[in-house]
């Protein structure tokens, strides 16, 4: 159990991150049906308007209550090295999704120590909910505990996965996911690595693989899986971190039997 600083307001890092979480999430809401101006990033990468809205205002109420603490982006301007405690936040994961009217987006805020993550909320606002976990606390949905799939084998598991945009490791991992079927249950390609992310931290989804990630897409989701009994790890099987480009998330039998089936490849 991590004991984390009380706020300006005296209130706790988990009622802070929530409603910012949800204060964003009123923003997108507000202009997902509506036109979006949008522009590339990068091939296949889109930011928009509401991108940078959505992250003001998180930035501005996690700042007032903890002004001291870094903040590390994925709109801003300039990066940040990551020491002491330091909030990691996407306010708008799977902006494709959102550009392109598909309901499947979310908000990530994470509090994070050196290379601990302390505390991690994934907010879906057209659904209303919010995953969230604190170190040694468990994982949450809502109000009710969560936990990974007890699936034992890839043959009866979903599997999710998403190529990126980076075309070199997204062929790799589309190369390694498609090798498997048709050896498993289904392949979903979700759009979102923050939401897949908290689909098997709560058992939705049995696995999850990703190469070409940043911080913010999964320190959440990291703390999530693992408070609620899964493993991520590196390609390798090294644990990974909120620093690792490429994830594999589910429980630990999965996690090595896909290990396991990469290795001839």
């Amino acid at each position: 159990m991590t004991d984390l600083p009380l706020s300006a307001s005296g209130r706790s890092a988990l009622e802070i991150a929530t409603e910012a979480a949800k204060q964003a999430g009123e923003i997108l809401l507000a202009h997902f049906h509506g036109e979006k101006k949008m522009r590339d990033k990068g091939r296949g990468d889109l930011v928009t308007g509401i991108d940078v809205l959505s992250q003001k205002a998180i930035i501005k109420s996690l700042a007032d209550e903890y002004p001291d603490y870094n903040v590390l982006a994925e709109e801003s301007a300039a990066s940040i090295t990551v020491t002491g405690y330091t909030w990691l936040v996407d306010p708008l994961a799977g902006t494709n999704n959102y550009v392109f009217g598909i309901p499947f987006f979310c908000i990530n805020i994470a509090l994070v120590k050196d290379n601990d993550v302390l505390l991690g909320i994934t907010y879906d606002p057209l659904r209303d909910e919010l995953f969230r976990a604190e170190k040694g606390n468990g994982a949450y949905l809502n109000d009710s505990p969560i936990h990974v799939s007890g699936k034992a084998s890839l043959q009866d598991s979903l599997l999710g996965f998403d190529p990126g945009y980076d075309r070199a490791s997204g062929g790799e991992l589309l190369r390694a996911v498609t090798g498997l079927w048709p050896e498993v249950f289904g392949l979903r390609a979700m759009g979102s690595a923050s939401v897949a992310l908290a689909y098997v931290a709560c058992g939705r989804i049995d696995l999850y693989v990703r190469r070409s990630v940043h911080p913010w897409d999964i320190a959440s989701g990291l703390l999530l899986v693992r408070e609620a009994g899964g493993r991520v790890s590196d390609w390798r099987g090294k644990l990974a971190d909120f620093r690792n480009k490429e994830i594999v998330a589910a429980n630990g039998t999965l996690q090595r039997e896909f290990l396991d089936r990469l290795k001839p490849a």
